[in-house]
């Protein structure tokens, strides 16, 4: 429904999150158009107000008898990933069709290339989050899609002992996105959860004394 309701509705105004420049010059025409402070929003019945990355209050713009809402507040308003590339000219909606990798821009204790931490059943996955349990704790990392991605792939084995709660929340809110567990029968087990409009994930998981979480940094991805 999120996804019908955003084709909908998105206009053109997004000059204020890509920044103009060179493409700006070359692409852009003059317009006399007027911002709309009448009209008002609701999703799913609840009112709600448009704003932009800086958490400011954003118009619509009616031209010619059409209004125009701003790509990345009613992006953000209905939890659909953005993202602008700036390179191509391309504003990215929803899920991407090729993967990111969440090794980019990750960084963590547990992180390692140590050959010798690296395998799992008979695979080398170069670089790996591995958190070894010594007596009951929770191993937990963080992760930034930073509302560019709509889902995430998360690749994660159970080392030694079965992994009985792992949850997926929201980082801040911390709203739970998925809560499930992951047993050594399943081996590499891939977690899919929805992460559109969300600037930052906490990962946590339940690990008991002689167990370890297993998660490949290259495996797993953004789309």
């Amino acid at each position: 429904m999120k996804k019908k309701l955003l084709a909908g509705v998105i206009g053109l105004s997004m000059l204020a999150s890509m920044g103009a420049g060179a493409y700006a010059a070359s692409n852009l025409q003059e317009i006399k158009a007027y911002l709309n402070s009448g009209l008002k929003f609701k999703v799913d019945g609840v009112p709600v107000q448009l704003r932009d990355g800086n958490g400011s209050t954003v118009l619509p713009i009616t031209y010619k008898g059409t209004t125009y809402l701003p790509v990345r507040a009613v992006s953000d308003t209905l939890g659909v990933a953005v993202n602008y590339d700036a390179k191509a000219g391309t504003v990215h909606l929803g899920e991407r069709s090729e993967g990111v990798a969440i090794l980019d821009g990750f960084e963590d204790m547990y992180q390692t290339k140590d050959p010798s931490k690296t395998s799992y059943n008979g695979k080398d996955y170069k670089e790996v989050y591995l958190n070894n349990a010594t007596g009951s704790r929770s191993g937990s990392f963080m992760l930034y899609p930073k509302k560019k991605y709509q889902k995430l792939y998360l690749q994660v084995a159970a080392v030694g002992k079965d992994i009985e709660e792992l949850k997926i929340q929201e980082s801040g809110s911390l709203k739970e996105l998925l809560q499930t567990s992951v047993t050594m029968d399943e081996g590499l087990k891939t977690i899919e959860v929805d992460i559109g409009g969300i600037e930052a994930l906490y990962i946590n998981a339940d690990l008991v004394d002689g167990g370890a979480m297993f998660v490949p940094l290259i495996a797993s991805y953004y789309k």
